[in-house]
């Protein structure tokens, strides 16, 4: 099928069947066939194809003639997420931020975030990290560390330093006190930057995950050097990793919160950043985009709030799940001689040989699962699954991963002995 398109197209050659229908963790081919989707729209499918009361709620929004696209004017709908989103997730957790609607994908909210940095700070300078992923327009690009997405394209990559994320060097090493060494030194080169942005759970990087002391020390070395702490959670937040945020239960308080993917709830293009009320510098129109109403995004948001994040019901749940899906990955690692990857849900399998991680991505397919691979090399099998996955779907995952596991490596093993 993808013969129609550009060649840039990715996903569709890894999982080549032409898709008809989906419903909470099942994709369904045009010949009636059922996979088992923990790709999730790479994280944007928290509550899973179709979910029925966001649905409803859509269809009825549509048919009672709301407004579907409204630039940055008022709207009930946006009005009621905003309220909804203040009562049910910033107000339990003493949070006080701004709301910041930007285009439609995660991209531009990190654009428009160093945007703000530069003009709040009056310097050029940002701190970004190994592994890191930030987006593919030529601004977030410059601070994405894949040099396979960075490429040729030349991305605008003046006034970005790059250094090693938590744990890239090491246990003995704490690239913290790197950082703060780098900028305490006004000899070492490295600018006075305008932000810190990072991932507590580097998605596409290889599902390294940040220690809640490592990022308090990042945090505290934005503050003593006068820059803002930006924390990207436009795949790893909405619950992605068992909580709302991925670092609410680390003490830390970023000046700015990226969102995107899974926030509309329903796979509608939707991003926004919650900001300090001090650092809402831009002025009118400063930054901007046609599609930053996206009243439709805005409706099945509210829905998702309101039924997944109204009580502590939901969370409690995920983290029964969150606690089995680890337990059960452990296990394979261990019979395999892989190591375990990630938190919440989005974990993974991180293979010596990245070939190896491929093949058992194709062979999952093969068994009707739908996993990614990431990593510098694609050296990782990533499970995003739906975080409304049932127990049952979760345990017939994973024993299709160790049978693919299997496959892949025991003729290795025997070839070895």
């Amino acid at each position: 099928m993808y013969h129609f398109e550009s060649s840039v197209a990715t996903y569709c050659r890894a999982f080549p069947a032409n898709f008809t229908h989906a419903r909470g963790s099942t994709l369904i081919d045009g010949e009636g066939r059922e996979y088992l989707d923990f790709l999730s729209g790479c994280g944007s499918l928290n509550y899973g194809h179709n979910e029925p009361r966001l649905q409803d709620r859509l269809v009825d929004y549509i048919r009672g003639d709301g407004i579907a696209m409204s630039l940055d004017l008022h709207t009930d709908a946006k009005e009621r997420f905003c309220t909804t989103f203040r009562k049910h997730i910033l107000l339990p957790r003493d949070m006080d931020y701004k709301f910041m609607f930007t285009g439609p994908t995660g991209t531009n909210a990190v654009e428009a975030a160093i945007k703000i940095a530069r003009k709040t700070t009056g310097r050029r300078n940002v701190i970004s990290f190994t592994n890191a992923f930030h987006g593919c327009s030529l601004g977030a690009l410059a601070l994405t560390g894949s040099s396979s997405h960075r490429g040729n394209t030349n991305p605008i990559g003046d006034g970005v330093t790059r250094l090693p994320y938590d744990g890239y060097l090491g246990e003995g090493v704490d690239t913290a006190d790197y950082l703060d060494k780098l900028l305490s030194d006004p000899s070492s080169g490295v600018d006075a930057p305008a932000a810190i942005i990072l991932e507590a759970i580097q998605g596409e990087g290889g599902l390294n995950t940040a220690s809640g002391p490592w990022l308090r020390k990042i945090q505290s070395i934005a503050r003593a050097h006068g820059a803002l702490l930006i924390v990207d959670d436009i795949q790893a937040g909405c619950g992605r990793s068992g909580t709302f945020f991925s670092f609410e239960t680390m003490s830390v308080q970023p000046d700015i919160i990226l969102l995107a993917k899974a926030l509309s709830g329903f796979g509608l293009p939707m991003s926004m950043l919650l900001l300090t009320p001090s650092v809402d510098t831009l002025s009118p129109g400063e930054h901007n985009g046609t599609f930053r109403g996206n009243c439709h995004g805005f409706v099945t948001a509210t829905a998702a709030l309101e039924h997944f994040w109204s009580d502590s019901h939901f969370a409690e749940d995920l983290s029964g799940k969150i606690i089995q899906l680890t337990a059960q990955l452990d296990r394979i690692a261990l019979r395999n001689g892989l190591q375990r990857k990630g938190r919440g849900m989005m974990q993974g399998l991180r293979f010596d040989d990245p070939k190896d991680a491929l093949a058992t991505r194709a062979q999952c397919y093969a068994q009707g699962l739908i996993v990614e691979c990431c990593g510098p090399r694609d050296e990782v099998l990533k499970l995003l699954p739906p975080l409304t996955a049932t127990r049952a779907q979760l345990t017939l995952a994973c024993d299709i991963i160790e049978t693919a596991v299997q496959s892949v490596l025991r003729p290795q093993l025997n070839e070895v002995a």
